[in-house]
Order: structure tokens, then sequence, then C-alpha cells
């Protein structure tokens, strides 16, 4: 089965993973712009991060048969610094010709002050001018339902289209609005602060499986890209048919993602045919 991670920081892992992702049906991996763990200071290292992301992951990920595509933003734990956050937006367009950089995110916030929510309308506003699509980022743990809500209020407020907005990181208490609201959310499977590929498949079984998206994560942190891999068994185990995880986990980042052209990789119709029976 042929797999889309919609949602994998390349530059944090090893090429190994590179290796056993493409072994396990990876095709294509998106890697949203991330907090480096620490805070940077400057414009100039931001640009050679997005550099990093755009230009030279795409041949590492190429090696082993994998598509890699990239976003560019300021991560909302950044965000704080509103004057070097700016200078670093006002230098993004200069991305957004690139063939492999699908749009503006990850933003949105951390701790949801104010200067995150600056920035955040800053971004967005960007990418709408831009005709970019946006990959939103919503707080861990106790913040995530205040963050949430005002993400919801902030894109209704500029007038997004929720069909090119991407809300990422839902979980059970948060997943019903956005939805309701019409736009694509996403399942993080990360072991600490988000879901596990159990809870993932609990949801697909409850709210179905249109606008939905289901990823990693994987970075520096305690992460696994393989957690992709273990809910798409866990959805299969549970008697989903082929067609049924191909729509999830391939098809459904096909038609989000292929909203930029440069994200050229089609839906799969699999034939499911019966095994011969021995005699």
């Amino acid at each position: 089965m042929q797999i889309i991670q919609p949602h994998y920081h390349a530059i944090a892992r090893t090429a190994q993973d590179y290796e056993r992702m493409a072994m396990s049906g990876v095709v294509a991996v998106a890697e949203p712009a991330f907090w480096a763990g620490f805070d940077r200071h400057y414009p100039e290292t931001f640009i050679d991060y997005f550099r990093q992301i755009s230009e030279f992951e795409p041949t590492r990920a190429a090696e082993y048969g994998i598509r890699h595509f990239s976003w560019v933003a300021v991560n909302p734990k950044e965000a704080e610094n509103t004057h070097l956050s700016r200078e670093v937006i006002r230098q993004m367009p200069d991305f957004f010709q690139n063939p492999n950089v699908l749009g503006v995110g990850e933003i949105g916030f951390h701790k949801t002050t104010r200067n995150e929510e600056e920035i955040f309308e800053a971004q967005v506003d960007l990418a709408m001018r831009h005709d970019q699509l946006i990959l939103i980022h919503t707080p861990h743990l106790q913040d995530k339902v205040r963050g949430t809500r005002r993400t919801l209020e902030v894109l209704k407020h500029l007038g997004a289209n929720p069909d090119r907005v991407w809300i990422d990181h839902v979980e059970e208490h948060t997943i019903r609005e956005p939805l309701n609201a019409g736009y694509w959310v996403g399942f993080t499977l990360y072991p600490i602060t988000k879901c596990s590929p159990r809870r993932a498949v609990d949801m697909l079984e409850l709210y179905g499986r249109e606008r939905i998206l289901v990823n990693s994560s994987a970075d520096w942190g305690p992460s696994d890209p393989f957690t992709l891999q273990e809910c798409v068994v866990d959805f299969r185990r549970r008697g989903h048919s082929l067609q049924e995880a191909v729509e999830i986990f391939h098809n459904n980042p096909c038609h989000f993602l292929g909203q930029n052209p440069k994200f050229d990789i089609l839906p799969i119709v699999i034939h499911e045919q019966s095994l011969p029976v021995s005699n």
C-alpha cells in the first residue's frame, strides 16, 4: 500500500528512516517549518533553514525514491519576537516559487498570546494574498481548547477559505468544531503530547474519513515516523478495507496538498481481487 506522510520533520531524522519508510510504502513526505529546539535570533538563520528543507532535503529523500515537499513559516514558539518574525515573513514569498514549497505552515498558537496572534494573522494574510495553502499548529495539552477556538475566530475574521486550511494536532476534545466549520484536520501520532494510533482510528470510526489527515510529525523529540504505519495496521485490523485505508493515508493528502499544483501525486484506486483458491 502507498502512504503519504503529510507532516514530517525530515531534517531531524536519519537516512535510515527514509530507507525504512520507502520499504513500508511511503512515497512522499511534506515538511513544515518548525521550532529548532531553541529560539533563533537572526532572519538569516530562518532563511538558511528554509533553503535546507526546500532545496537539500528533497535530494536526500530522492535517494530512497520518496518525494519531499516543504512549507515555510515562523513557528508559534518563536512568534513572541514580532520584529524578527516580521522580517522573516517579509522574505518568505521568495520561497513560494520553489518547486517543492506548498504554502505557509506550521503557524498558529503555542501559548495563545497577543504577540503570537499578531504573527499568526500576518502569516495567514500573507498566504491568502499569495494563494498559498495554510497549515496550522494547535497548542499542546492544557491550552489546546482555548487555542483551537481562537484559531477558528481569527480565520473567520480574516475570511480564510476552509478548503485550503489544515488545522493539525486535533484530539477528541477539539476535532468537532474545525470539522463542522469546513476545515481539514490532522491527527498527529506523537507519543506524549498528541495522539496514539489507536485513538486516531477511534476518531476515524466516529467522524469518518472526509477532510482528515494522519501524520507522525516525527522530529528531534521522542517520536517515530512509523506510528503512521501502526495506525494503518490498526485500521485494517478492525476490518476496514484496503481502499478505505488508501483513501485516508494516501488519497486525502493528495486531495488537500494537491490544491497546490506542485503536489502532482494523484489519488489511486486499489482493485482488490480475491486470491485464487488452492486445490
